[in-house]
């Protein structure tokens, strides 16, 4: 599978042929849920939490006797019945959320994201993100750029959620440069995972030959 390489200027700077395991998985939705559901219930962080009928103060004493004055029969004012009382299955901070994903069905799902985003047209290679120092005028100059090339329109005018650029190693001077658009998020190759490739409309992946090569394993 051949691809072409742009440049930052909007150019094509040549071609790479892509990993076949990577960009040619088929879709497999029912994989993908699964995985992205576990991943977001995995990183909960649990804050509603309510009080049971043990854990409300007071109520030890049974309000009234059994029987004899002509009133139903309880046993305590901390009841969920009660005003006052606690709260029946109510939302607690101590539930436990994890869910177990195993490392292949994680990569095998990841894949399936970049092979679908790959041929609806929404993976743009560029050769290099060179900065020497952090600056959001440059980069703004390359966001123009890439948004002139065809079928990438949106990736300079999209308001949320434009693209995730993704660097083949750290670069603080490209992060920092990017780090004002409030629609751009920057990271390495290595740490993509199937949420944040999906939570964005666009993937620039910088120097592909080098950054694809931790995927393809």
């Amino acid at each position: 599978m051949k691809s072409t390489i742009y440049n930052t200027k909007g150019k094509e700077a040549g071609s790479f042929d892509l990993p076949e395991n990577v960009f040619n998985t088929p879709w497999n939705a029912d994989l993908v849920h699964q995985v992205v559901t576990s991943m977001m219930s995995n990183a909960r962080t649990p804050v509603a939490h309510t009080k049971t009928r043990a854990d409300v103060r007071g109520g030890g004493k049974k309000p009234w006797q059994q029987k004899g004055l002509g009133r139903a029969r309880h046993g305590s004012i901390r009841s969920p019945i009660w005003v006052g009382g606690g709260v029946a299955h109510g939302p607690r901070n101590d539930k436990n959320f994890a869910r177990k994903i195993n490392r292949k069905m994680k990569a095998k799902a990841l894949h399936a994201i970049l092979s679908k985003k790959y041929k609806d047209g929404e993976i743009l290679f560029i050769d290099a993100l060179d900065f020497k120092e952090p600056k959001a005028k440059v980069a703004m100059g390359v966001l123009k750029s890439l948004g002139g090339i065809k079928g990438y329109e949106r990736l300079s005018t999209k308001k949320i959620n434009a693209a995730f650029i993704a660097l083949p190693t750290k670069d603080v001077a490209a992060e920092k440069s990017f780090r004002n658009f409030g629609n751009i998020e920057v990271g390495e190759a290595r740490n993509l995972n199937p949420i944040q490739v999906l939570n964005y409309k666009f993937l620039v992946i910088a120097n592909p030959e080098v950054a694809l090569k931790v995927l393809a394993k």
